[in-house]
């Protein structure tokens, strides 16, 4: 056995680590979506093919064992926000690293416009500036749930919120002198 206070690796680096394309794709998805290191691109592949990996195992069951897991499984990633409501096993089948990759916390700051680059997401994460419904969030890797995401702002703490609360004060004085 291990030991209980080291966690589990959380990811399976590539069987040939040394294929042209391979490369240059993960490259491009580092750029994209501002990863530090390969690391964290190789978690999302992981899980994809975990979740790919299930659907499988689904498909090989009985229809009256499977109907129950099919649905845990299928709510679970609508719950992550990878798949739509009404998605299927074969959705499940064609999932990809993007899909969890568009679910990680750096990416939807920097699409909710909360900063102007991918990186600059990344450094608010990391120095506090950023929360979930008024919890500080400090890992750009945590996968967003569904329900999560209209609640993801900056921190109360942060100088950026406080910022945002004088611009929105002197637009509304603005409003209020144009129309009286």
């Amino acid at each position: 056995m291990g030991d209980p206070k080291k966690p589990r690796k959380k990811w399976e680096g590539p069987k040939h680590p040394w294929i042209k394309e391979r490369l240059l794709r993960e490259i491009e998805l580092m750029g994209k979506y501002g990863l530090r290191n390969k690391r964290e691109l190789w978690k999302a592949e992981t899980l994809a093919r975990y979740y790919r990996h299930r659907a499988r195992q689904l498909l090989a069951l009985p229809p009256e064992v499977r109907a129950k897991e099919e649905k845990a499984l299928l709510s679970k990633l609508y719950e992550l926000g990878v798949l739509p409501e009404n998605a299927t096993l074969d959705d499940v089948l064609s999932l990809s690293t993007e899909h969890f990759l568009e679910r990680r916390l750096q990416t939807i700051v920097y699409k909710k416009g909360l900063a102007k680059t991918i990186h600059q997401a990344r450094q608010l994460i990391v120095h506090g500036h950023i929360a979930i419904a008024g919890r500080r969030v400090r890992s750009p890797g945590y996968l967003v749930k569904r329900h999560e995401e209209d609640l993801v702002d900056y921190a109360p703490t942060s100088p950026f919120f406080k910022r945002r609360l004088e611009q929105a004060q002197a637009q509304a004085q603005t409003q209020a002198q144009k129309s009286g």
